[in-house]
Order: C-alpha cells, then structure tokens, then sequence
C-alpha cells in the first residue's frame, strides 16, 4: 500500500483535547478496485470508512470495530471494519440511483447506524444502536460518540475517486477553563479546513495549516492498510452454522455452495464431498445421505 496511508495521532498540551488525522490512498483504491459503486455511494462508503478507522484508533482492548449504516432507502447498508492492526475493509449495498449530494434521509430513508466492538480477547462484544440523525455522517457520528460514549467529538471527512481523508478532535475526560478554551478554539480552527486541503495535504502541512500556534504532542504515524478477513475455514464456519439439512438443500438444489465475499470478491466453492466434510466430526458412524 502507499506510504501516505497513515494515522497520525496528537494531544493538545495542558489541555484535554486529543486529536487525529486518517489519510487513505492505496487502502481507498483498493477497496474501490472490487466494486464499480456509483459516485455518491463512494462518497458515503469512503467517509464510513474514514469515521471507522479514527474512531478504532481511540479504543483500548478492543480488536476490532465495525460500523453498519442501513436504511431503506436507495442505500441499503454501508459497512466498515478497522481492526487494531491498523486494517481497513469495507462495502456498500444499493437498490437505487442515488442522487447526487443527497442527505442522509434521502440515501437511507428511515435509518440507524450500528456499531460494534469486539474485545481482543474473544470476550463479550457490546453494541450500540442509534438512529440516523443529522445532514450528514460526520454530524451522525458525531451525534453518536456524544450521545454513547459522553465524547464532545467533531469530525471532517472528505473523499473522492484516489483518496479519502479525515480529521478527528475529542474532548476527553478532564474539565477546567482551560479545556474548554482549547476545545472551543481547536474547533473553530478545523472548522477552516477544506476538503481539498484534506485530500491533498499530508498530516504535518495539515496540522501546520491549523494548529501551527498550539502546542501539540505528536506520536508517531502508523501505517494503515486494506485487508480482509474473510477465509475458507471463516466461511465453512458459517456453514456449519446452518446445519446440514439446510446445506444438503442448497447442494441438492444448486449442485454445490459458492459463496462470494462482499467485501473483497473472493469466491468459496464447496462441492457435494466438500459440504459433507463440514458436518463430518458430528457424525462418527461417517453417515451420509441415502441417494437413489
């Protein structure tokens, strides 16, 4: 992937204000190189990915965060994964022309946004769910992190057909007049910013371009790439969990299973003797279906 896929990360000094900056190339055009969305449906997919790899930046012990944004509207469902091994994969699902620089009740009609963490560790995931309010997802995510997580947070986003790019502030925990002033001017600040300066500066001219009188505390960027996680034993998983019966009815009526990521487009074929492999450790007697 391109070196200027990176997350840069930054702490306003004597204040508690934190800030992040997610610039996508090779990540961005590899997701759009497997599906032929139309522009405004690139639009809404890029910044849901953008939102998803800041906000998985901030959680501790979580391997992974993943956002589904669905109505019933000419967008169906957007979806974006960020894992804490900087990955990044997402899709999108649409029945209609959407039109361009629709809101976000004319792409998803009646809609919600719902995201998921899933612990490191394989424990308990949580989840919340919200409905989809606001102009726009930056305003719906921010609504959401404010509302769920008690996180003042804004955000800028900005994509098109090479790049896709956000910046994050957070107030985190900790008040005094002083937070409040840097909050209040730090936003002011970002509020300056302009797609295009998003898209086409790096994270050092960008913070130079905003916050060049503020003292910031930089750590060091990290590299951010597209990958899935998709797999033959991940899908062969997802048979098994819907029995036999129903996967000997798919084999019986379509000759084998194939399955399609929607992420990446990789195809899983499973054929009669493959589909009986899957249930084979639950039945010791080696039993198979009677054929006549």
């Amino acid at each position: 992937m391109s070196s200027q896929d990176t997350l840069q990360r930054f702490l306003f000094e004597h204040a508690a204000v934190r800030g992040q900056y997610l610039h996508l190339d090779g990540t961005w055009q590899a997701i759009l190189a497997r599906h032929d969305y139309p522009t405004p449906v690139r639009r809404l997919l890029g910044e849901t990915l953008v939102a998803a790899g800041l906000m998985g930046s901030t959680l501790k012990g979580y391997g992974r965060l993943v956002v589904q944004v669905s109505g019933h509207g000419p967008v169906n469902l957007l979806v974006a994964e960020a894992t804490a091994q900087r990955t990044l994969r997402g899709m999108a699902q649409s029945n209609a022309r959407v039109p361009e620089g629709a809101d976000l009740a004319a792409a998803f009609g009646d809609g919600r946004m719902a995201i998921t963490l899933e612990p490191e560790d394989g424990g308990e995931r949580y989840q919340g769910i919200v409905p989809l309010e606001g102009a726009d997802l930056a305003g719906a995510f921010e609504g959401y992190l404010d509302r769920s997580e008690q996180l003042p947070t804004r955000l800028w986003l900005a994509v098109d057909g090479r790049r896709a790019s956000g910046l994050m502030l957070q107030r985190i925990p900790g008040q005094s007049d002083e937070d409040s002033d840097t909050w209040e001017r730090a936003c002011h600040l970002a509020d300056t910013v302009t797609e295009a300066e998003l898209l086409g500066l790096d994270g050092d001219r960008l913070r130079h371009r905003l916050f060049h009188e503020e003292d910031l505390r930089l750590f060091e960027a990290e590299p951010v790439r597209f990958a899935c996680s998709c797999s033959r034993e991940r899908v062969a998983g997802t048979l098994r969990s819907l029995g036999v019966d129903e996967v000997r009815s798919i084999i019986a009526e379509q000759g084998a299973v194939d399955v399609n990521c929607e992420f990446c487009n990789r195809h899983f074929h499973f054929d009669p003797v493959d589909a009986e492999q899957l249930f084979a450790a639950d039945d010791p007697l080696g039993g198979s279906p009677t054929r006549h």
